[in-house]
């Protein structure tokens, strides 16, 4: 039996904490409950002071008239008339606080009951005890009643129209901004088209508010990065084209140079300038979302082994769970595709480390290296065209090229490091589901997708 003091270590629970909802953290729903709150203690402080003010001239009403009456009584006993009924000497009923004050020589008032009815009693001295009378009290007591019912009700019925009208116009500006903010995002994801087009931004003299304002500006800054994106693209474009001609004499000359090590230092230059060429014309028709996909249906396991071998690399390639994945079969463009594994296969043996092995796990291909992995900004940003790091090691086009080529295809890219070291690239593909999915193929290819234009 375990005893408080004694025992191993204890394990403290954490308190859990209280989850906000999602909807609680909404502008729309903040402002609601600031303008019910504002509403309530409008509409309590207003009903205080209606209720306080009538409530004060209705009992100085009833004392006046209950004082007047206990004048009249008072004269009559003093000239040793009958008093009336309901009158007299320390009557029953009276309040004992009534009493005593009336006893100690003073008049007063006070609200009480007569026969279980609301009353005004008023009270004075009489030969050392009260001589008390009352008026009835019960009209004006119900007056305060109506008046607290009415407060209240038209209280609430302010409240409920002054929330549904401040959220219908809270609605209307948060609309706005969820729509400025989808216009960012879809700006941000690459649709440099598209804007937030609010008519009150079209006329800039009249005066706006701060939502016109921010969907202007949102244009406007999208407006500028869509014509600065253009002219680079223009530009890589232009210079592309503008090499290909003198590259492909200089790469006819040099062919024409005596064997030896020169002709080949040149040649190698020629090729690699070519390639570089060739690269920027790619991302150039990336940037202008131009390219046309021919989607088919494709068996991945022969696909990827294709791409290994043309590599020219030792990779090994590694299939998850053979049984299943040996007829899986994606939707893609083969050469697009091809394009995506070949730049991470070269990448991954040009700044990585062997041993590299590419996974299929079911439609997810994994290439890794055993390398000192990706840079820091690389995992979180993406790939960045022409980004040198330290010791002038960069990543130059090829990974920037797979990652455009992955988003046409419509295929997901992701970089990674590996917790042991190495660098990862994964892609995810789309799997086709089809009648005849996990059947076995003759071929690598069955023309049963449609094309898409992009």
């Amino acid at each position: 039996m375990n005893r408080p003091g004694a025992g191993g270590p204890r394990t403290r629970r954490r308190p859990r904490r209280l989850r906000v909802p999602s909807w609680a953290a909404t502008l729309t729903w903040k402002s609601t409950v600031f303008l019910t709150v504002m509403c309530c203690a409008l509409a309590a402080l207003l009903g205080a002071l209606v209720h306080t003010e009538v409530t004060r001239q209705t009992v100085d009403r009833a004392r006046e008239k209950a004082l007047s009456r206990l004048a009249d009584v008072t004269a009559a006993y003093e000239t040793g008339e009958a008093l009336p009924p309901d009158a007299g000497i320390d009557p029953p009923g009276l309040p004992a606080a009534l009493r005593t004050l009336a006893a100690g020589g003073d008049r007063g008032t006070l609200v009480g009951e007569y026969d279980g009815r609301p009353a005004m009693w008023a009270a004075g001295p009489a030969d050392g005890r009260a001589l008390a009378t009352q008026v009835d009290y019960t009209q004006s007591a119900r007056t305060i009643d109506s008046l607290d019912g009415a407060i209240l009700g038209s209280s609430l019925l302010a409240i409920g129209a002054t929330v549904l009208v401040g959220a219908f116009s809270v609605t209307r500006v948060t609309r706005r901004l969820h729509q400025t903010a989808r216009v960012a995002r879809r700006i941000s994801a690459g649709d440099l088209d598209a804007r937030v087009g609010d008519p009150r931004t079209a006329d800039p003299s009249p005066p706006q508010d701060e939502v016109a304002i921010v969907a202007g500006a949102l244009d406007t800054m999208a407006s500028t990065l869509q014509r600065k994106l253009q002219t680079e693209q223009r530009f890589t474009a232009d210079v592309a084209h503008e090499l290909r001609t003198p590259l492909t004499g200089l790469s006819a000359a040099a062919e024409l140079l005596p064997p030896g090590r020169p002709s080949e230092l040149v040649r190698d230059r020629v090729r690699a300038m070519r390639a570089l060429t060739e690269d920027l014309l790619e991302i150039s028709r990336l940037d202008a979302r131009t390219e046309a996909v021919d989607l088919d249906v494709y068996e991945l396991v022969p696909l990827v082994e294709r791409v290994v071998r043309a590599s020219g690399t030792a990779t090994t390639i590694r299939v998850e769970h053979p049984e299943g994945s040996a007829h899986l079969r994606t939707v893609t463009d083969r050469r697009r595709l091809e394009r995506v594994l070949g730049n991470l296969i070269a990448n991954a043996h040009r700044h990585g480390r062997p041993p590299v092995v590419l996974t299929v796990d079911g439609p997810v291909v994994t290439v890794r290296d055993h390398g000192p992995g990706f840079p820091d900004y690389l995992p979180a940003d993406g790939p960045q065209r022409f980004r040198t790091e330290a010791g002038g090691k960069g990543h130059g086009l090829g990974l920037t090229i797979a990652a455009g080529q992955a988003a046409v295809i419509g295929a997901g890219l992701e970089f990674r490091n590996a917790p042991d070291g190495g660098a990862v690239a994964r892609v995810t593909l789309p799997e086709y589901t089809g009648p005849d999915a996990g059947a076995p193929d003759d071929g690598t290819s069955t023309k049963s997708a449609p094309r898409h234009e992009e």
